[in-house]
């Protein structure tokens, strides 16, 4: 893979940021935010609250560590997966000066205890993606129906864009802070599978460098999915539209 810096340095994360972005997790995120402080003393967490009627944002207000390493940014209204991270990253860019920020969902299909290893890659790359396919398929309690869309959506992502990666679409990865300094995010519109596909066609075009890791991913089991066929529909095109696109 053509990358940005052949160095292989390793320059240590201080101060890394997980994003959490939610609508109704209350049942979730009071387990989750705790766990993922307990896997690295340098962590903090970012909840980005779209106005949730079950009141997450009171259960994160609840939390001991809120005000410290828990932060949250409530939006008004519910505007899609990622508008939310674009709108977490942006704020962290802002006032902030975390040299590292994640993205991971909040149902626990993302594994807390993972956060350490994208720590270590981190280090030495730009951009770290968990990949639910890079050794064989690596996911649990998915109805067969989901996991075909899956396979298949990144199997058609990969072919249309040429983005060379085994996980277009997954929501768990790491971001070094120069490289979203210099993600066009204002521009980015997109949502759900089409704005991880997105987000990575821009890192991979301006040639950074790129880690996929293996990740266990286990459906959420409690709270209800996101995923709807307008996600899906927007994936399908938004792949064609990157494919003619002038990267700047």
């Amino acid at each position: 893979m053509t990358t940005r810096s052949s160095s292989t340095e390793r320059t240590r994360i201080e101060r890394p940021i997980v994003v959490v972005p939610t609508y109704n997790e209350a049942e979730n995120i009071g387990r989750l935010v705790p766990q993922i402080l307990a896997q690295d003393s340098r962590l903090s967490v970012l909840v980005v609250d779209d106005n949730s009627p079950d009141g997450t944002a009171d259960v994160v207000r609840r939390l001991p560590d809120y005000g410290g390493r828990v932060k949250l940014l409530l939006r008004e209204k519910k505007e899609g997966l990622g508008q939310a991270y674009i709108a977490g990253f942006q704020w962290i860019l802002a006032n902030t000066d975390h040299d590292a920020v994640f993205e991971m969902d909040a149902d626990f299909s993302h594994d807390p205890a993972a956060l350490p290893q994208f720590l270590r890659e981190i280090a030495v790359h730009d951009l770290v993606l968990g990949s639910r396919y890079l050794n064989g398929i690596t996911v649990v309690n998915w109805p067969l129906s989901r996991l075909i869309l899956s396979v298949g959506a990144n199997m058609y992502a990969s072919m249309i864009t040429g983005l060379p990666l085994k996980d277009c679409t997954g929501g768990f990865k790491c971001f070094r802070r120069e490289l979203l300094e210099v993600l066009p995010l204002d521009r980015i519109k997109s949502d759900g599978y089409s704005f991880q596909i997105e987000v990575n066609f821009h890192v991979w075009k301006r040639g950074y460098r790129i880690k996929e890791i293996p990740i266990m991913f286990v459906d959420r089991q409690v709270g209800t999915s996101k995923m709807s066929r307008r996600i899906i529909f927007e994936a399908a095109w938004m792949v064609w539209a990157l494919r003619f696109k002038r990267i700047s």
